[in-house]
This record gives C-alpha cells, sequence and structure tokens, in this order.
C-alpha cells in the first residue's frame, strides 16, 4: 500500500470488492488504499490479534443483518423470536467490535438496513415484539449504545444514503450474481462519506460561512426595494424558503460554525434590514464580522479571515451570483465555493446535504463559538484606549487555569489537537487511543490550558506537552487556539513547561519546527517572541534552564 494514503481494512458478509476499488481509484483527498478481508468472515477477522495498529489506519465493517445476527434471520422468516435474543447476538457483535477497536484508529460501521421488499408484518411491522421494522430499529439502536463511549467508532446512516442513490440502491440480481447487495451508485455515495468522516476526524471540518446579502440571505435587492419589501417569511414561498434557510444557517451555529457576511451593497441599508425586518431569523449578533460596501469581495474575504485569524482553507463562500463565485475560487482557491441551486427553493437542502461540516465531536467550546468571537472583537476594541499593548494586556485580567490531560478535557483536547493549524509546532494528528498511549510513559507530560478574563470563558485554548531524555526536554506539542494568540498565553505555557522541566533535573530545553503551509504564525512567534534561541541548521528552538524563564505579570495562574 502506498504509504501516503490513508490505509483502510474493509470487512464484510459480502463481496465488497467494487466497493474498494472505487475508493482505491477516487483521485479527491484523501487519498485511500483499501484492503479487503475474506467476505462471511466478520467475527474471526475481528477477533484476529496479527491485524495491528500500524498495519492499518481505520477499518470500515459493513454487515447485513440476517447474515450476522441469527436470531433476526429467523425472524425474517417469520419465527417468533424473543427481541432480548436478537439484542444479545447483537451485544455480542458490538463486542468483537469494541474489542478490535483497540487496533484501530477508527472505524466505520453502516448501521442495519433491509431491501425495501421486506414488508415484514405490514401494517403491524412496527409492534413490539412482533415487527421486523421494530426489531431492526432497536438493533441499530442498540449498537448505539455500546459504542456510546468508545471515541473511534463511528455509525453511519445507512437509511440516509441508500435513499439519496434512489430506488436502485439495492438490487436482488447482484446479491444472485456476485454476492453484492448494493449497487455501484450506492458505493459511490457511501465512499464520499468515508472521505468526509476521514476528513472531519483529521481535522478539516469547515468553520466559518461568508454569505452574501441580495437573493441570498433574502429575495430582492434592498437597495432597489427596501428592507420592508424583501422576500423573507410570511405566506410567500419563496419567504418562506429564504426563512428556513436562515434557521437552518442558525442551526450550524450552534454546532461551532462562523457566519459573517461580504456584501456589494450601502452599508446603512443592509443594516437596517438586518436590524428592523421581523421576519429576519439572523441578528447582527449571529454574524462574528461583516464587510458591506462596494469593494472587490475577494479583498473583504481575506480582511475577515485576518480578523478571525482563520486560514483559506476554514472558508465556505455562498453566493447567488456565479460571478462573484468564479472571482473568489480564481482568488482564493483553498476556499470552499459550492455553486447554490438556481432554484431558491432548494436553498436550506442544499445548505444541509452539505458534508464540509461534519465534526468527530462537539464541545462546550463550538457551541460557544460565536459569542467568543464577538467577545473577541470587544477586546480588540478595548485598545484603542491604551497607550500600550502592555497596559491593555494589563486590563483584561486574565486567568489562566493548568491540568493535566484528564477524561474531563480529553476530547476537546483531541479536537484542538487534529484541528488547529496556525499557532502549532508539529502539526502531529491523534485520536484518544494514541494520545493515552503515548501518555503512558513517566517521562512524558501533556498541559492543557483554560484561559479566561473580565469579557469572557475562552475555555480550553493551549496545550504543550513534554519528553525527557536525559536531561534534556523536547516541548513536542505547542498548540494555540487562534482567538487567544497574541495575549502572553504563549509565554506562560513555556514558563510552565521551563518550571517544571527544572525541578525534574532538565538542564536544557529543545523545540523542533516542523513547517507546513499554515503554521508560520507559530514560527514567528517562537522566532521573535519565545526567548529561545534559534538554530537555523537544525530548525530547533533551544533554551538554557540555568537562566529563569519569567512569567508574564498580568496573567494569573489557577
Amino acid at each position: 500500500m502506498d504509504k501516503d494514503k490513508i490505509k483502510l481494512l474493509l470487512i464484510s458478509t459480502f463481496n465488497i470488492q467494487n466497493f474498494a476499488n472505487y475508493l482505491n481509484n477516487d483521485e479527491s483527498t484523501p487519498a485511500i488504499s483499501s484492503k479487503v478481508t475474506t467476505f462471511g468472515q466478520v467475527i474471526p477477522t475481528l477477533l484476529d490479534n496479527k491485524i495491528k495498529k500500524d498495519d492499518f489506519d481505520g477499518a470500515v465493517v459493513w454487515t447485513q443483518p440476517e447474515l450476522l445476527i441469527e436470531s433476526f434471520n429467523k425472524q425474517l422468516n417469520n419465527e417468533i423470536i424473543l427481541v432480548d435474543d436478537v439484542l444479545n447476538e447483537v451485544n455480542a457483535f458490538a463486542d468483537a467490535v469494541i474489542t478490535f477497536s483497540k487496533r484501530i484508529n477508527y472505524l466505520f460501521i453502516p448501521t442495519w438496513s433491509l431491501p425495501p421488499y421486506y414488508r415484514g408484518y405490514g401494517l403491524l411491522d412496527f409492534r413490539n415484539n412482533l415487527g421486523i421494522s421494530n426489531t431492526l430499529s432497536r438493533m441499530n439502536l442498540r449498537l448505539a449504545d455500546k459504542f456510546g463511549q468508545s471515541n473511534n467508532i463511528y455509525l453511519l446512516d445507512s437509511n440516509r444514503l441508500l435513499i439519496n442513490t434512489g430506488s436502485g440502491a439495492q438490487n436482488p440480481k447482484l446479491w444472485y450474481m456476485g454476492k453484492i447487495p448494493f449497487s455501484n451508485d450506492a458505493f459511490k455515495i457511501v465512499k464520499d462519506e468515508i472521505k468526509s468522516a476521514i476528513d472531519s476526524i483529521r481535522g478539516n471540518t469547515k468553520k466559518l460561512i461568508i454569505l452574501d446579502l441580495d437573493d441570498t440571505l433574502w429575495g430582492g435587492i434592498v437597495g432597489d426595494v427596501g428592507w420592508e419589501n424583501l422576500q423573507l417569511g410570511g405566506h410567500d414561498h419563496s419567504g418562506e424558503a429564504f426563512s428556513d434557510f436562515q434557521k437552518a444557517l442558525k442551526s450550524l451555529t450552534k454546532k461551532g460554525i462562523l457566519l459573517a457576511i461580504v456584501s456589494k451593497n450601502e452599508e446603512l441599508t443592509a443594516l437596517n434590514a438586518i436590524k428592523n425586518n421581523p421576519e429576519m431569523v439572523l441578528k447582527l449578533d449571529d454574524f462574528v464580522s461583516y464587510r458591506i460596501n462596494w469593494d472587490d469581495k475577494a479583498k473583504n474575504i481575506i480582511e475577515i479571515l485576518n480578523e478571525l485569524n482563520l486560514g483559506a482553507q476554514s472558508a465556505v463562500f455562498l453566493d447567488d451570483n456565479a460571478v462573484e463565485r468564479s472571482r473568489v475560487k480564481e482568488a482564493l482557491p483553498e476556499i470552499f465555493v459550492p455553486d447554490l441551486p438556481v432554484n431558491k427553493l432548494l436553498y436550506k437542502s442544499f445548505l444541509l446535504n452539505l458534508k464540509c461540516f461534519d465534526t468527530a465531536s462537539v464541545t462546550n467550546e463550538d457551541i460557544n463559538r460565536t459569542k467568543l468571537y464577538l467577545v473577541e472583537k470587544q477586546r480588540e476594541n478595548l485598545k484603542s484606549d491604551f497607550s500600550s499593548v502592555e497596559d491593555w494586556l494589563k486590563s483584561l485580567n486574565t486567568k489562566v487555569k493548568i491540568d493535566e490531560v484528564n477524561k474531563g478535557n480529553l476530547q476537546r483536547t483531541i479536537q484542538l489537537i487534529n484541528k488547529t493549524n496556525q499557532m502549532n509546532l508539529s502539526t502531529r494528528r491523534m485520536n484518544e487511543t494514541e494520545l493515552l498511549k503515548w501518555l503512558d510513559d513517566d517521562n512524558r507530560k501533556m498541559w492543557v490550558f483554560n484561559v479566561s478574563d473580565k469579557f469572557s470563558d475562552s475555555g480550553l485554548t493551549g496545550i504543550i506537552s513534554l519528553e525527557i531524555k536525559d536531561k534534556t526536554g523536547q516541548i513536542v506539542d505547542f498548540i494555540l487556539s487562534c482567538r487567544v494568540m497574541g495575549r502572553n498565553i504563549e509565554e506562560l505555557m513555556l514558563y510552565k513547561i521551563s518550571e517544571y522541566a527544572k525541578k525534574s533535573g532538565v538542564v536544557e530545553l529543545k523545540a523542533k519546527f516542523i513547517e507546513t503551509a499554515r503554521n508560520k504564525p507559530c514560527f514567528d512567534f517562537w522566532k521573535s517572541r519565545s526567548k529561545f534561541e534559534y538554530i537555523e541548521k537544525e530548525n530547533i528552538f533551544f533554551f538554557d534552564l540555568r537562566k529563569n524563564y519569567n512569567k508574564p505579570e498580568h496573567i494569573t495562574i489557577i
């Protein structure tokens, strides 16, 4: 297998080779190299100790319930079966999956489904202790319950994926001719879902939606018709569609997606529409930034990205105007610029069907992200009241709570490791299992930093780790959220690690910078502010612990 590709093991009850071919031959990122196991040998494969973590990055376990759960197969043949007997078999399968998951980084399991021609007991098919649909739902929910504490096992909704394929998703002819239960169209859709899921796990979820206004967020040109006459809400079918589109956007903010505006308009006219139109679902404080003027939209987008400390790869641009979309695509190729449907009634369904907002976890920091960015604006606005940056920093009354990694902060720690790009020393990516294994060594430590000030609690925003060898301390991870960059949290992290290292008998600290396309802000900090000496030939930063590393005076450690 190509070492640069994601290595997937495919385990199934059916001939899955066609699916493997789609994974292997798809040129979009992430590139995948898959290996197929002998179909029908699911449990023996899951329990095979010869499969090691280094062999594969992940696995797909795709099974048919009637071929794996014997009691359920009997129920399909209209035998009276106790649901508890079926669920006991489901438990045994789930236990085997959990055992296997300890030897793999991530595991994808399409939920169980049946072809639509299975009518079961018809009108009674959802009746308890009788219907096949009832039992199958319970089986899938039991899997969800069993895997609830496993942070590297992901269930994929088969019904949604197969519905998207259409009526040809499952064809009996394919099964009898080649033991293939699903069509190639179904395999293509699941292939896209797997690739999107891997992107999410690796922290490549989009963080920001930049929106046009006229004929995108509402119907009509506000400068021509006035805010009172926009198509929005009411009893008009188009107005209702725009209102529902705004509701869908607002729902995304509740899982951490930021919203911003870039519109060619008179600013006052557009802002009056947002503030005064009673049908507006999105209010001004739902947007972390806006540029409403007649400037080039690509220029305005760059300004917003710089203001928010986000890279272009984090953003999605939605605009009904094909010319504006083309301009942004050409000027900022890293931004995702999908073509909105010509029919405005399809905006909501189009938005909710995008995979780029999928995430492998949702934390409190995600839920409150819009609020945290708005508060950051207040901090920045306060700067103008002070004659120096030092006075401004003192005025914030910053407090930092420092903890070692533990069960309570592990999920957020992993999220920050896998999503942070700009202030990231090594940009190594890990799941929970890998991190805990790395920390299972007395010579390795990792601390997390929770930052708050007089404006708000920013949550867990910093990570630093240390590995000690022969009185030398190697700083392995140095990660900080862009929301708190430039407030001396960076220096506090180095102060913390230097104090610990000195008490542990370490005489020197080293940090190796591993360059990526996105972490130049990290290099700039280490070069100009870290107080570490830069050894350019080795690309290493060095600090002699015979000297003291001073704590930033204006920060209180909790």
